[in-house]
């Protein structure tokens, strides 16, 4: 079942691809979760085969890096606890995000993961959508409190109810936070998916692999016309999804379930060693429901806790190197692999993100800041509130995320060191534009 690499392929299960530090395998988690069994072979992997450093991706899935030559017995260990796709073509297509919380969130107007269900058998036993990039990225939205509403998708599925009747808004490309192009009926969803993903495919050319590639040239109205042949679509006027500013993916958050919480970790940086993943899952079976959830803050959610069991989950969290509270710098700062394990990048970013963290916390201060050691950007899919790109060692430009700006935002300052950056960005939280 093994794929080999390709250039510039992207990393799966099943196609190892190199890097600077080793080999990196991707294991796709259906809506960021994973079983405490599964977590185990995980960690054991990483041991086994690898240099034991498991990364926790942007869009809430897992990813083994500095593996050796053992590719096929490190997949077969993956394999055998079911971490693999249905079919061998269909592991590229697996890209659907849920909520961290589905099923769980207080806020949730239906609990998705049915449906979510559905749609990846879809797309993994339909060779027709395998010729879809590993790019193509479906997101579904079932109202929760904690939702990545930042990050672009080719195809975005949100709830809302009207006139006590349940509908998935969707937009073509972009966020939720978007204005909608239409809705369907609840029921209607799996059908619009399907929908949408054939008449892409018929009418994409080779070179136009995302959504927004296609609606450069084709206009959105002609593809809801031909769309509207295949599903009934239902016009939607004067809504936004909202979006909830609080951090809810760190620390204990209620649930629906009267009693119950989770509890959202952070590793540092997005990465865990072996024995964080198997701390984390023996909490999850001891006091939990023996499971984990990833999240694409790169963060992990043991869910399901019982109030009285909260504190000591997070000491014993803590304990084991994994950040709780928000208000320390080092959960909020995202960094890439950096020059030390990517051939791209121009600066370690990593070390300097821990640099930053320390300066920060002398300072009092948690930002949502962004290192990337290239415009890439593979550590974040969203604009993040500060970006620092690396332009050489130990030197980055410093942009701020500005509405209407593309990209990271707009330049504020260049050529900075870490030490220079972290002055400026004290300066910036102190003004009073800023509070």
């Amino acid at each position: 079942m093994y794929i080999a690499s390709r250039p510039s392929a992207c990393p799966g299960l099943l196609r190892i691809v190199p890097a600077l530090d080793g080999g990196i395998c991707r294991i796709k988690l259906n809506g960021g979760s994973i079983s405490t069994f599964q977590a185990e072979a995980v960690a054991g992997a990483a041991e086994r085969f690898a240099k034991g450093v498991i990364e926790a991706t942007n869009r809430a899935n897992l990813q083994i890096r500095g593996i050796g030559c053992e590719h096929a017995a490190l997949i077969d260990s993956l394999l055998a606890v079911g971490l693999g796709p249905q079919t061998a073509a269909g592991d590229d297509v697996r890209n659907l995000m849920l909520s961290p919380s589905a099923g769980i969130d207080r806020q949730m107007l239906f609990d998705t993961r049915l449906l979510a269900e559905r749609i990846l058998a879809t797309v993994q036993t339909n060779a027709r959508f395998h010729d879809l990039s590993a790019k193509f990225a479906v997101l579904l939205d079932g109202g929760e409190a904690l939702a990545m509403l930042e990050h672009p998708h080719d195809l975005w599925l949100s709830a809302v109810e009207q006139d006590n009747e349940k509908w998935l808004a969707f937009g073509l490309g972009g966020c939720p936070t978007d204005a909608p192009h239409s809705a369907v009926r609840l029921a209607d969803g799996h059908a619009l998916v399907v929908a949408v993903l054939d008449l892409f495919l018929e009418l994409a050319r080779p070179d136009q692999t995302r959504m927004r590639h296609l609606l450069a040239d084709y206009p959105v109205a002609g593809f809801l016309e031909r769309l509207a042949e295949r599903v009934s679509l239902k016009s939607i006027k004067g809504w936004r999804r909202s979006f909830n500013c609080e951090v809810l993916h760190i620390g204990a958050h209620p649930q629906a379930a009267a009693d119950h919480l989770y509890i959202g970790a952070v590793p540092p940086l997005g990465r865990l060693n072996p024995t964080m993943l198997r701390g984390a899952a023996q909490l999850a079976a001891e006091f939990g429901d023996a499971s984990l959830r990833f999240t694409p803050w790169q963060s992990l959610l043991v869910p399901n806790i019982r109030t009285e069991h909260v504190a000591e989950v997070i000491r014993r969290l803590q304990q084991l190197g994994l950040s709780c509270e928000a208000s320390q710098p080092l959960s909020r700062l995202i960094a890439c692999t950096g020059s030390n394990g990517c051939g791209k990048g121009l600066a370690d970013t990593k070390a300097d993100a821990l640099q930053l963290a320390a300066l920060l916390q002398q300072q009092g201060r948690a930002l949502s800041v962004h290192l990337s050691g290239c415009p890439r950007s593979c550590a974040a899919a969203h604009t993040a509130p500060v970006t620092l790109l690396a332009v050489t060692t130990g030197h980055y430009d410093l942009y701020f995320r500005e509405a209407g700006q593309p990209g990271f935002g707009a330049l504020h300052a260049r050529n900075l060191t870490i030490e220079a950056v972290a002055t400026l960005l004290d300066a910036h939280s102190r003004s009073p534009l800023d509070a």
